[in-house]
């Protein structure tokens, strides 16, 4: 665990740490609901051994803290604690690579602080779709969801087997093997005997606030070092071909692209060793 100046312990996986030589650190942000474990299939499999690599729980998932009464979770909220970790752990050269959420705020961060970031990699984590739902009518939707997810129980199951199952009924291609895995470092024992997924339950509501793309394209400009863009040929966001040619054209050098096969939007846990190959070939170019 890491005690971070935001007042959070955050729980980080890290690999190298013995190493010293490796100066070139690759923070690795997940994606909602999921935790730093997803990445560690990736990691093993060409990651470990060229690089320091770091891995947290992001606030409100897996073993890291959550936020205290009263507060909620935005997107830029990562912002302070990627910076303490990176600050904490880093070493002489930073890259980050982000899956969904995570893409989301590691590109803020390299936007943010341009100066800091030497390759971004972005894993279907250009932003969640666009929406007009703002104002009144979702301000209202977020706190009576707040209310309801702080008074009912969230859901638990009998076993590991159990818990897996429910993450392969969300994401057909995984893995029993690798869902076992996800289930038990996800998830933890209640008084009854039951599991339940280590996240904050308040993620699941909807946020006060929609995702917008004119904000984040401030960030996007800002961003100085290469950057790779990601997607899974199975992936249902890859219908916005369009929208993504939009997005990405903030950026200020065109990005590399890249399809990986036979993933979906998980890809990490899809296909670990076809992304391990792809992300050390991008991260170790000068």
């Amino acid at each position: 665990m890491v005690e971070l100046g935001t007042g959070l312990r955050y729980h980080v996986l890290e690999w190298g740490a013995d190493r010293p030589e490796l100066d070139h650190t690759v923070l690795l942000l997940h994606g909602f609901l999921d935790l730093a474990w997803g990445w560690a299939a990736t990691v093993r499999a060409g990651l470990a051994g060229r690089f320091h690599v770091v891995a947290p729980d992001l606030r409100g998932h897996g073993d890291t803290g959550w936020v205290g009464p009263g507060a909620y979770y935005h997107f830029i909220d990562y912002l302070a604690d990627v910076d303490e970790i990176a600050r904490t752990l880093g070493r002489g050269r930073l890259s980050v690579v982000g899956h969904s959420m995570g893409g989301s705020v590691a590109a803020y961060f390299a936007g943010a602080f341009p100066e800091r970031v030497h390759r971004l990699a972005l894993l279907e984590g250009l932003g969640p779709p666009e929406n007009d739902d703002a104002g009144p009518a979702r301000v209202r939707t977020w706190l009576d969801s707040w209310r309801r997810v702080r008074t009912r129980q969230a859901s638990s199951y009998a076993d590991l087997d159990e818990a897996a199952a429910r993450l392969r009924a969300h994401d057909p291609l995984l893995g029993e093997e690798l869902a076992r895995e996800l289930a038990r470092h996800g998830t933890r024992p209640t008084p009854d005997g039951r599991l339940r997924f280590k996240h904050d339950p308040l993620h699941v509501t909807m946020g006060p606030t929609p995702f917008r793309v004119a904000y984040a394209g401030e960030f996007w400009r800002r961003v100085t070092c290469p950057v790779l863009v990601v997607e899974g040929s199975d992936s249902v966001f890859r219908s916005r071909q369009d929208e993504t040619e939009r997005r990405l054209g903030f950026f200020p050098s065109a990005p590399e692209r890249a399809v990986l096969p036979g993933a979906g939007h998980m890809m990490q846990r899809h296909q670990p060793a076809a992304l391990a190959e792809m992300l050390s070939a991008f991260l170790a170019g000068r």
